[in-house]
This record gives structure tokens, C-alpha cells and sequence, in this order.
């Protein structure tokens, strides 16, 4: 099944669903947002454009590709 996280450029944080309760919520590290990471690239986007501020570029990140051939 593919990983994938919501990450902003400008301060590093993760775009994730909260653990606790599901409603997304901006943490500072990647062991934070591990119960927030995100099966499919929809719902990766959807995070996106509902969650993220306009000003602020996000990249959606495929854990899966970190370290292998077809690393960004």
C-alpha cells in the first residue's frame, strides 16, 4: 500500500490526518505524522486544497520512492 505525506516547502512541517481525532493538523516531525500518513495521492490532494494555506507550497511526498531508483 503506498505512503504518502503533505509537506511545506517554506517550513518542513507535515500535513497529516490527526491520530487522535482525524481532523488534519500541521506537525514538525515525520514520527509525529506516521498515523497520518495517507494511502492513496486523492486523498493526499484533498489535504491540499482543503488544509493548506495559499501562500504556503506544499509537496506531496511518496515515502515508498525515498531511497530507491526512482527517488525524487
Amino acid at each position: 500500500m503506498p505512503r504518502f505525506v503533505v509537506q511545506s516547502t517554506m517550513t518542513g512541517r507535515f500535513l497529516c490526518p490527526s491520530g487522535k481525532d482525524g481532523t488534519p493538523e500541521w506537525v514538525r516531525l515525520l514520527r509525529e505524522a506516521g498515523g497520518g500518513v495517507v494511502g492513496d495521492f486523492e486523498t493526499a490532494l484533498e489535504l491540499v486544497h482543503e488544509w493548506s494555506e495559499m501562500d504556503e507550497p506544499v509537496v506531496v511526498v511518496d515515502l515508498d520512492r525515498l531511497g530507491t531508483a526512482n527517488d525524487y
